[in-house]
This record gives structure tokens, sequence and C-alpha cells, in this order.
């Protein structure tokens, strides 16, 4: 069997959601929750040690997938050519067994209806056959997203299949090479009083209804609860409307 797999360079993704929106064009899929490519955004620290995370995760198509043993109805398979893992809409009856067994959170649903069939990404197994990179890949303007043979990666970009963020991947083996974001310097002096002082010039073209600014530094330092959109990754939303939530651009 051959395995192939994916490379994130952490610190190359701006968050710009190419992949995703690219995906879900080629597979002629509609807005909403179906996304075979999810990009996470989301807030770690307080100010000036604050941080921006960002991922850009699809199925890893794991050496050992925990959602192929999961499926009571042997919907889902690992093919031979590719290692992709796919899904067998015919077979598939929504139990959501391997949603609950897939650390990722890669099998995704239209809705939260009983009975949904499971969607996920396919490894475009079309494009491939044509002589093409996935889409997502392709679509990538900074190269922050890489495909090909897994050994190949891992002797260009080393083993490392794992991010803080995320889970072990010592018992899915995930067909994934990662490259974590370098660590945050410190460039220019913290100044509480200027920091302040500079969000409270909003100027007269502001638009009306923006939150209250800061009137104090401790409030800077340390925002109210609340005041931070996403504060965490998840990866495995409940519902679709916190899925929604934890993957949207529009804050």
């Amino acid at each position: 069997m051959g395995q192939y797999g994916f490379l994130f360079d952490q610190g190359r993704c701006t968050g710009c959601r190419a992949c995703s929106i690219s995906c879900k064009a080629w597979y002629d899929i509609q807005p909403g929750p179906v996304k075979y490519m999810r990009v996470y955004q989301w807030e770690q620290g307080t100010f000036p040690d604050l941080r921006l995370g960002l991922l850009a995760i699809n199925c890893y198509h794991c050496d050992k997938p925990d959602c192929v043993d999961a499926c009571p109805h042997d919907a889902i398979f690992k093919e031979d050519k590719y290692g992709a893992v796919l899904i067998d809409q015919d077979r598939c009856e929504g139990k959501r067994d391997c949603w609950d067994a897939c650390p990722y959170g890669s099998i995704v649903y239209a809705s939260d209806k009983p009975g949904e069939k499971a969607h996920k990404c396919t490894m475009c197994i079309d494009r491939l056959e044509d002589g093409q990179m996935p889409i997502c890949v392709a679509s990538c303007s900074l190269r922050a997203l890489e495909f090909g043979p897994l050994d190949e990666l891992r002797n260009k970009y080393g083993e490392l299949d794992t991010l803080e963020e995320l889970p072990d991947g010592s018992t899915t083996r995930p067909s994934v090479v990662f490259k974590p974001r370098d660590g945050k310097k410190q460039l220019i002096p913290w100044d509480g009083d200027k920091a302040l002082a500079l969000w409270q010039q909003r100027g007269p073209y502001a638009a009306p209804d923006l939150p209250p600014t800061f009137t104090d530094k401790g409030a800077v330092v340390n925002p109210p609860s609340g005041m931070v959109g996403r504060s965490r990754l998840v990866l495995k939303a409940k519902t679709v409307e916190e899925f929604m939530t934890a993957t949207r651009d529009d804050e």
C-alpha cells in the first residue's frame, strides 16, 4: 500500500481560508458545516503576551484510522494506491460512531439530524488520478500546505506528526508532517499607558456599533470574560452551531 500525506507549515498560514473555500468550490459544496478542510483561529494568552493560533486541518488519512474500526456498517475504508481513508455513502447510516472515534474532528455533517450521513476529505483522489495536487494545496498562495508521498515529506521536513494543541498521534499514526510556528519574540517594549491611549483614539469615522474602549491598563491585560470570542481550539464540536462558531471568520 502506498501512503501519501500532507505537510502543514503553521508559520506560513495566515488563516485566509483559500484552502477551505477552494475545496468547497471544487466539490460544489454549499456554504455551511460540510467542510472537508477546516480553518481554526483562536487567541492565546493576554496582552502583551498574546498569540493568534491558526490551524488548517483536513483528514489526516491515518495509517491506523480509528474511524474505520468504529463504523458498524463498514462504510469507511482505506484504499491502497494513495492510502486515503474514504466513506462509502451507500453504506453510511449516520450512526456517528466514526465521529466519536476520530480524535481530529475530521468527520463532518450537514446537520444535527439523526441519520445524517458522514462526510470527510477524500484526499482529492479525482485530482490525483488526473496528475494534479489536492485542491487545498494548489490554492494555498503562501505554501503552508504541501502534499506527496509521506516518506518523502518526512525525509524533507522531519517526522513531527502533532502540534501542542492537537491530540497525540502515536495511536492513529496520522499521515501528516507539521512545521510549528517559531516562538514569539517581543520586538517593541510594552508601555501600558501608550497602548491605552492608542486604543482610545478611534477618530470620527469609527463604526458606531464598536464596543466600548478600555479605560484602564488592567482591563487591557486582563480582558473581561467573554470579550475574546474564541480562546481555545475546538476540534470536536458537538453540534453544527458550535462547529460553525469554531470555524467562522467574522471576528
